[in-house]
């Protein structure tokens, strides 16, 4: 068995779950929302914290561990430029990433008292959503910059 192929396998396996599931729950999230429906919504983000617990929380883990030993493997120093710019870049995604998941907890919750009380969904809802969509951007874009780094690997000094 090719030790560096099934790592290599395993760090890419991890980023498609990371940039997958994170673009699927922005597309589920964003859509519901125009419904405006509490009750919809509570279901729905259900399975958003859900997905983000089983599959991004799981790939945010494995990802730092199959790229150290991808690097040790293949002889890199985890100081080249471009692994700690990497590397930055996931941290930043990270700040963006961790108040997501309160935020899209929070959402389910509220959204599941306003359909109990059968009411609209209240301000604070609205706010956090905001939040939400508003993280989203800078993480998504920092993923992005993390695979170009990963593929050119570009020597930053």
């Amino acid at each position: 068995m090719d030790w560096d192929l099934l790592l290599r396998l395993a760090h890419i396996m991890g980023a498609v779950v990371l940039m997958g599931t994170g673009a699927g729950i922005a597309f589920f999230m964003v859509i519901v929302q125009r419904s405006r429906d509490p009750k919809l919504i509570a279901h729905v983000a259900g399975i958003v914290v859900l997905a983000d617990t089983l599959f991004t929380a799981t790939a945010a883990i494995a990802q730092p561990i199959t790229g150290a030993l991808l690097a040790w493997s293949l002889g890199w120093s985890l100081w080249e430029s471009w692994i700690v710019v990497a590397i930055g870049l996931y941290l930043f995604v990270g700040i963006f990433w961790l108040p997501v998941v309160w935020i899209q907890i929070r959402l389910r919750d509220l959204a599941q008292q306003a359909a109990d009380q059968g009411e609209p969904l209240p301000e604070a809802y609205h706010r956090l959503y905001r939040i939400w969509f508003a993280f989203g951007w800078p993480a998504f874009a920092a993923m992005i910059a993390i695979f170009w780094v990963m593929l050119a690997r570009p020597n930053f000094w």
